[in-house]
């Protein structure tokens, strides 16, 4: 009973120790400098003991006190010359011990040679010496054992004594690189996780240690390491691993359900709290896209920018990519009024000296629209604004026409007589045989944009010399309304995951990537292109489900069930980035395209856009589908109300 009081007074008063070293976090630099100080002291007196007790040196206490005073002040001194005291004990490196020992070793030279030129104020005979050497190697000692002790206790602070319980993690290698990681990781008290070892990707000897942590065999983890700690969390960094290998690993762990933890880039590592989970763009099997943003630079320096749809996901990735460039002014346009000011509040700080302005306006509002043109003359345009979810434009046809059809002619339009630079549609592969009405929109949209280029440049007058440019992609991962923020929220729901086809695939993109080569097609396309992005290969729906539900620690059926709800008004099985008689052309850019499209005439466009205008008004949405489909001859409906006009 005595002893179990003993252990609990020992343990409490440890974690009061601990809770005052943590409020502490550094010793101030004057007291450790007055403690190394006074451990010579205390050195140089043993060292006379010594001398007295083992060499029967009687005069070495005579001559203490004399003796005392300029050993202090030239060791002192020294100590001030090589700054021992600066570095915080805590973070001692291997440098500070060698100052150390050099400021020690050079003070007791000095001392050495000063008793032995005054001989008539110092003592100095071959106990000298002794003494010297004795009192060299008790004060190196003693210093570096107070630095160890202070360092451990620290150390212990900051693990599991002295804090509150945390999540045991496995950090995936063993270079230069994990290492740092892991000292991060546990000098950071924000993070709730704890270094309980590596993983070595080669089989390691058993007694391998790294920063006073194992280091394990991938069969050690399984075997062992699992099973007996409970461990849950693995962190990799995924840039350094192929494809392949991050879903091999993926499959291995969710079978013991361990959670996957990315580390952030070394290239932009700002702070250790930005580790995530491993997510499902690190599954999408391509290289990271090189742009040449020297030169994006140097063509958009002091320039103004307008971007449309800027609070949507692709429109509020381009307004910050766009902040790393010299421009004039940011012009920042939606209609959504609090993802506007979000994004705003977002970018301000991080902008410089760039002008942002948030701008609260409708695409379709003429009025509007003249006034934000005429007032800021934009230098460039990136047309992000669209209505893009395909089952809710096959129930409103007519915002899907006058939003993404004529809401684009007019921005176009503007463009052109306000003599803007640039102008950049962002289209959609949805736009091949299209089989929705959204789809089809976004092709009238351009058409209206090629013919329009086509037809300022046979003009050949220097009046317009804005570039027309279209970009074509496919859909991008944690946009809105994409599947991976529906997924991640039904796998938070405890399930199931709800697919529409079990055959059902798409092209994917991540945000930042699909942004880039925006800018990039902007930055070199001449005008009347239309370019189409490598997208790699389409993934099936159903098998990113199940790798998302892996991801998260589950088990595909077992923990989280998939269930498959049938095709969306609209939807079809597979999409196309290209028509059949289209080409793509490659250009300097190995992931971007240019496809070969069939030209229209733009007063055919332009009689054809009247008279959908006027159906539109009409609000007949069999008129307007009708219409579009004279304009579109490829657009067969599928699985929607409007099969009934292609029967007809």
């Amino acid at each position: 009973m005595l002893n179990k009081l003993q252990q609990r007074f020992v343990n409490d008063y440890l974690l009061f120790v601990f809770e005052k070293l943590k409020k502490t976090p550094y010793l101030p630099k004057r007291v450790v400098f007055i403690i190394d100080i006074f451990f010579v002291a205390v050195s140089f007196s043993l060292s006379c003991y010594i001398r007295f007790a083992f060499l029967n040196d009687r005069l070495a206490f005579n001559y203490f006190n004399i003796d005392l005073l300029p050993c202090i002040a030239v060791t002192g001194i020294f100590f001030l010359i090589f700054n021992t005291s600066s570095e915080f004990i805590r973070f001692s490196s291997f440098r500070n011990i060698l100052r150390i020992f050099l400021s020690l070793f050079l003070s007791f030279v000095f001392l050495l040679l000063l008793f032995r030129s005054k001989p008539n104020l110092f003592y100095y005979s071959v106990y000298v010496k002794v003494g010297l050497i004795i009192s060299f190697l008790l004060s190196a000692c003693s210093i570096l054992f107070f630095r160890m002790t202070i360092y451990l206790l620290y150390d212990y602070a900051a693990g599991p004594l002295g804090k509150k319980k945390k999540i045991p993690l496995l950090i995936y290698g063993i270079d230069y690189v994990h290492i740092g990681m892991a000292k991060m990781i546990q000098t950071n008290d924000n993070l709730p996780y704890t270094i309980a070892g590596f993983i070595s990707s080669k089989r390691v000897a058993y007694c391998h240690r790294i920063a006073n942590c194992r280091v394990y065999s991938p069969e050690d983890v399984f075997n062992k390491l699992i099973p007996l700690k409970g461990i849950k969390t693995v962190l990799m960094r995924t840039e350094e691993l192929q494809t392949e290998e991050i879903k091999t690993l993926l499959l291995k762990f969710s079978e013991y359900k361990i959670e996957l933890l990315s580390a952030p880039s070394i290239k932009t590592l700002k702070e250790i709290r930005e580790i995530h989970k491993v997510n499902i763009e690190d599954l999408l099997g391509r290289n990271s896209i090189k742009i040449n943003m020297n030169s994006i630079g140097r063509n958009l320096k002091g320039k103004t920018i307008l971007i449309t749809g800027a609070a949507g996901s692709i429109g509020s990735e381009i307004v910050r990519q766009l902040c790393h460039f010299e421009l004039n002014t940011l012009l920042l346009c939606d209609i959504a009024e609090s993802p506007l000011h979000q994004l705003y509040l977002d970018i301000k700080d991080k902008a410089g000296q760039i002008r942002c302005i948030p701008l609260i306006a409708d695409v379709r509002n003429k009025k509007r629209m003249e006034y934000i043109f005429d007032k800021y003359r934009p230098h460039c345009v990136y047309h992000a604004a669209a209505y893009k979810h395909v089952p809710l434009m096959e129930m409103y046809p007519n915002e899907a026409v006058l939003t993404n059809v004529i809401g684009t002619k007019l921005i176009a339009d503007l463009a052109v007589y306000y003599n803007a630079e640039c102008f950049v549609m962002i289209s959609t592969d949805k736009a091949v045989n299209p089989s929705n009405v959204m789809g089809a929109s976004k092709r009238i949209a351009e058409i209206y944009i090629q013919s329009l280029s086509t037809y300022l440049k046979k003009k050949k007058t220097t009046e317009h010399k804005a570039s027309f440019i279209t970009t074509r992609f496919g859909n991008v991962l944690g946009s809105n309304g994409s599947v991976v923020p529906l997924f991640i929220k039904q796998i938070e729901e405890g399930g199931p995951i709800t697919v529409t086809h079990p055959d059902i695939n798409r092209y994917f993109m991540t945000i930042p990537e699909a942004c880039s080569l925006v800018l990039e097609a902007g930055n070199f396309g001449k005008g009347g292109e239309l370019f189409i992005f490598d997208m790699g290969e389409p993934v099936k729906i159903k098998d990113m489900a199940e790798e998302m539900i892996r991801l998260s620690g589950l088990e595909p059926y077992k923990d989280i069930d998939i269930t498959i709800t049938g095709l969306r008004p609209g939807e079809k099985l597979h999409e196309e980035l290209l028509y059949e008689n289209e080409k793509a052309k490659p250009t300097y850019h190995k992931k971007i395209m240019i496809s070969n499209i069939r030209e229209y005439d733009y007063n055919w466009v332009i009689d054809r856009l009247d008279k959908l205008l006027y159906v539109t008004k009409l609000n007949d949405e069999n008129e307007i589908v009708k219409v579009m489909k004279e304009i579109v001859p490829e657009f067969i409906s599928e699985n929607s109300k409007f099969e009934v006009i292609d029967k007809r």
